[in-house]
């Protein structure tokens, strides 16, 4: 029979044989010429891979972060992460945002948050209201005078923006191991300093063993108790392929390049994993992280 979409999942045929997929934990059937059989396709295990150790929020792109004990993590990403940036004046790519990679010096400027200030929409939320410049100085983040200064620094006008949705590389929320961050330091001769990686989540791991992120892919990551069905949860969906800022000193903002060389050479540049959200909910350190990946059934021949 020709493939068709059913109420219940996919009817394919492959071989002579028909095979009807119905969900992660669906039963499935195989119809022969002659003969029926019934198999588990798609059986997943689920299987604790460490805790939640850190959790970081960057309310302005390439800024200083912010380290949280709990978050709300939303359909694109921790609340606050990441909504605000400077846009280049007069760039015209499709990617106008100014960064650390074009003003390594960007990584010192510090969002600041003052208790009982409001935006002029008169949102306090997790937005920042003030930003502190290198030289000590702080400033409205919407004020003419912060544009001023780092479009001084960068040799070219910016100015401040807010984008609902958060402004990302490549995705909404990252994730490495405590473990990785050691590694990648190690060969580089550098002290282990997470705070280079700007990942949102640093995992603990019960088998200590860096880049095991790798073996994550195409999994799903779920935050909290094992059997809570409402647990927050992401699934995994590329590497961390690594640029220039984790060469960056994040207290100085001097650069290293043998930083992104060891991660080159230890694991072809990738370090710590991107997802996308599958389930809202609260992170908080010290949850346990459970790994979801589903069996691949075997190729039964009749």
């Amino acid at each position: 029979m020709p493939s068709q979409r059913v109420s219940a999942g996919l009817w394919t045929q492959n071989r002579g044989y028909t095979i009807l997929v119905l969900s992660t934990n669906a039963w499935f059937g195989l119809t022969g010429s002659s003969d029926t059989l019934l198999g588990r396709l798609g059986s997943s295990m689920l299987t604790e891979i460490g805790q939640v150790e850190a959790i970081f929020r960057y309310p302005v792109k390439s800024m200083r972060g912010e380290r949280l004990e709990a978050a709300k993590l939303g359909w694109h990403g921790l609340d606050g992460d990441r909504r605000l940036a400077f846009r280049r004046i007069d760039n015209r790519s499709d990617f106008p945002w100014l960064t650390a990679s074009k003003l390594p010096e960007l990584i010192l400027f510090t969002p600041q948050r003052r208790e009982g200030d409001a935006r002029e929409d008169g949102d306090q939320g997790n937005f920042p209201t003030h930003v502190r410049t290198p030289d000590g100085k702080e400033l409205p983040v919407f004020g003419e005078d912060l544009a001023a200064e780092v479009g001084r620094r960068y040799g070219a006008p910016v100015e401040m923006m807010q984008m609902k949705h958060g402004i990302f590389d490549d995705a909404s929320i990252s994730v490495i191991a405590s473990d990785t961050v050691r590694e990648v330091c190690r060969l580089a001769g550098q002290s282990p300093d997470v705070r280079r990686f700007r990942p949102n989540v640093v995992v603990r791991l019960l088998r200590p063993a860096p880049f095991q992120e790798d073996e994550w892919l195409g999994g799903v990551l779920s935050f909290g108790k094992k059997d809570d069905d409402d647990a927050p949860s992401i699934a995994v969906t590329m590497h961390d392929v690594r640029c220039s800022m984790v060469n960056l000193d994040p207290d100085t903002a001097s650069p290293a390049p043998e930083m992104l060389k060891a991660a080159v050479r230890a694991n072809q540049n990738n370090a710590g994993i991107y997802g996308t959200v599958t389930r809202i909910g609260r992170l908080a350190v010290g949850q346990s992280i459970f790994l979801q990946k589903n069996r691949v059934p075997a190729v039964v021949q009749m």
